[in-house]
């Protein structure tokens, strides 16, 4: 089985807002999949659907090939929103009670090997309120992961961390991702996706607007960078050549765009036939936010 996760047609509104438009997404085994869109793009509804919070208005969802029964759950750890545990337990006390609540056996060796892997077993006996923001985070990681699931399913994981804390979630949720397990993150911290996922689907207003592997996202299209000693004739010129599309005009020079077989050496000589010659070409490196925005605006 190397499909995990599938929706076919979903649909949520609220009153009049529209929060999912026929959502139809797939996530295949051993894959960090990224789910991205600004405020308000349908984010937390998908989640909240796919682990049975929400009821959708119209659509279905298929986990590990067995449909949307409750008992998929079972095989699924989720972090949602903001970590929820008892502020007068410890670590060990509180996960004593989601093991509990799960039915886990040999819960001490469990709890043991979790907080370990969160590295938070030296401070096992540190009561809930104690925790950092980002020590809180690790702990609901934890629980997540205490009864083993093969899918993680991560809402803004990383929200409201200091640098050090990011750091250390990413480097967290890579090292479960080795292991072979399936992440699922939504998330609006564009950076952080772009270190971790592999595949990603970005959402606008409720609809799915694009899906795909993170390579094929970021090559839509080849970005460069050009300069030449009159940047107004640069700019004149590249507006008379078809296979050159502006993107953008920068203080150290003008970002454009070509399709991705087209060499460097074929746009130094498309410019250089208009009489213009460049003083500086450069592949440019286009980042998930760049890509992101684009895809968004268009």
């Amino acid at each position: 089985m190397n499909e995990i996760l599938s929706t076919s047609g979903l649909k949520k509104s609220y009153k009049n807002t529209h929060a999912l438009k026929d959502l139809n997404i797939s996530v295949q085994k051993g894959q960090i999949y990224g789910i991205l869109g600004p405020n308000g793009s349908g984010k937390t509804t998908t989640l909240g659907i796919l682990l049975g919070v929400i009821k959708p208005d119209a659509g279905d969802f298929n986990w590990f090939e067995n449909g949307s029964l409750d008992e998929n759950r079972q095989n699924i750890g989720a972090l949602l929103e903001t970590p929820n545990f008892y502020p007068y337990l410890n670590a060990v006390d509180n996960l004593k009670i989601v093991a509990e609540i799960k039915s886990l056996k040999n819960i001490s060796v469990r709890i043991q090997k979790v907080l370990e892997r969160v590295d938070l077993w030296e401070r096992r006996k540190t009561k809930f309120k104690a925790f950092s923001l980002g020590m809180k985070q690790r702990l609901a990681i934890a629980s997540a992961i205490l009864a083993d699931p093969e899918v993680l399913v991560l809402d803004e994981p990383t929200n409201g961390l200091d640098p050090q804390g990011i750091a250390e979630i990413r480097s967290l949720i890579l090292n479960i991702a080795k292991e072979g397990k399936t992440i699922i993150i939504a998330s609006h911290i564009l950076d952080e996706i772009e270190k971790m996922c592999t595949h990603v689907a970005i959402l606008k207003d409720g609809s799915l607007i694009t899906e795909g592997t993170l390579d094929e996202l970021m090559l839509q299209e080849k970005i460069l960078k050009i300069n030449a000693d009159n940047p107004q004739k640069l700019l004149d010129c590249i507006a008379e050549i078809t296979d050159i599309n502006l993107v953008r005009s920068e203080d150290d020079g003008i970002l454009i765009s070509v399709n991705e077989k087209t060499s460097a050496a074929q746009v130094n000589q498309m410019i250089a036939e208009k009489g213009i010659y460049l003083n500086a070409l450069a592949v440019h490196r286009k980042n998930l936010e760049s890509t992101f925005l684009e895809i968004i605006n268009q």
